[in-house]
């Protein structure tokens, strides 16, 4: 039985690491990868191509908070099936269409899928092991770091040789998605223990919890923050005279801490608490964030490359730990997705208004002012501390 039991929690910890791994990794993150790609083949312009991302961004902000309604009334597991499904549908979909409005369309499906898949899953699984909530939030995100890793090595492999490779990577990612669906269907427990079909509770009590409100803003601030740095970090360093193959070869390395930072992070936040962890981790990416603005030389670089890949786990993880552990259980998958809402408006808005910034202040200005908005975030965690995780 002991044997039974640890099997099935491997399991349902290994569909959780592949359902981030499908839904952010490949369905979200790799984008940026296959878009010249597409856009070469397709002869897109640049704002078409940029297009193609915001719907998948704005297809998660519109239904993130439906996924999280959805998840309390009917289960995580039912959710996370309805998201890896979608997502799969739109893997197959770019792997066939050529024409732009149905581009558009299965890039919206992959944005729909993540909602329903991404903060359901977090919240199944630490609400299956609320003693373990952070080291299996940490655990099931370091799907995220392992789903670039393989997409940085598959999507130049298909592409390098093949106008139409972009095809033959989009129709890869439906492979694993579909493997997602199956494995969900079979080890995701179907409801937490605290909840049943047709469970109901006053979403204001969750809309209008200040503590939740401020871990909200903080997850905003996180979300700004680091697509910023995602997007425009590489770009710097081209600037300031790295070659593109050494900052290359630095955001690799970020994207490898990251795998193993996350169950790391996890467990300092068990043991901690998740103010604790939220206020080193923050703490810590701010120091990582200033470094290339006072020093944008190679060693510089390379600090905030290993810094933020130590640090970004961490916040993700704390930060939903603590969302979910901020109201009644029933209400986890609610809040979660409630304080999503500001991270995937922050993800939204970061791109375009970093990009106007840099062209009237520089990559040093920019990222000067992002990390005053950092600066803010640790303010928030502070106001997080003198309340009991």
């Amino acid at each position: 039985m002991i044997a039974s039991g640890r099997f099935q929690t491997i399991m349902m910890v290994l569909t959780g690491m592949l359902v981030t791994l499908v839904t952010v990794a490949f369905a979200r993150l790799s984008f940026g990868l296959i878009l010249p790609f597409m856009r070469e083949d397709l002869g897109l312009s640049y704002q078409a191509a940029g297009a193609l991302g915001t719907a998948s961004a704005l297809g998660y902000l519109c239904l993130v908070m439906a996924a999280g309604a959805f998840a309390s009334r009917r289960g995580g597991r039912a959710a996370v099936l309805i998201g890896v499904t979608l997502t799969t549908a739109g893997f197959i979909g770019l792997s066939l269409a050529s024409h732009y409005v149905l581009l558009l369309i299965f890039m919206l499906l992959l944005g729909f899928g993540t909602a329903f898949s991404f903060t359901p899953v977090i919240s199944l699984l630490a609400g299956a092991f609320p003693q373990r909530r952070g080291a299996i939030i940490g655990l099931t995100n370091s799907g995220i770091g392992l789903g670039l890793l393989i997409a940085s090595a598959v999507v130049p492999y298909l592409t390098v040789d093949d106008e139409h490779g972009w095809r033959l990577a989009w129709a890869a990612f439906a492979v694993p998605s579909a493997v997602a669906v199956m494995a969900a269907l079979m080890f995701l427990p179907r409801l937490p223990a605290h909840a049943g079909p047709g469970v109901t509770f006053d979403k204001g009590v969750v809309f209008r919890n200040r503590r939740l409100i401020v871990v909200g803003l903080l997850y905003g601030v996180i979300g700004l923050t680091y697509i910023t740095q995602a997007t425009f970090t590489y770009s710097f360093a081209l600037q300031a005279g790295l070659a593109a193959s050494t900052a290359a070869q630095l955001a690799a390395l970020m994207g490898i801490l990251s795998l193993f930072a996350g169950p790391v992070w996890g467990m300092v936040s068990d043991r901690i608490g998740r103010p604790s962890s939220l206020l080193a981790s923050v703490s810590l990416t701010l120091v990582g964030m200033l470094i290339p603005v006072f020093w944008p030389v190679l060693i510089g670089f390379a600090a905030h490359y290993f810094i933020l890949g130590c640090t970004i786990s961490g916040m993700f993880t704390s930060v939903l730990a603590v969302a979910g552990e901020t109201v009644e259980p029933q209400q986890a998958p609610l809040a979660t997705s409630y304080v999503t809402l500001f991270f995937a408006g922050g993800q939204f808005l970061g791109p375009a208004i970093a990009g106007t910034m840099i062209e009237h202040m520089g990559f040093r200005g920019t990222f000067a002012i992002n990390s005053l908005i950092i600066g803010f975030g640790v303010f928030l965690t502070l106001k997080l501390r003198p309340v009991k995780a």
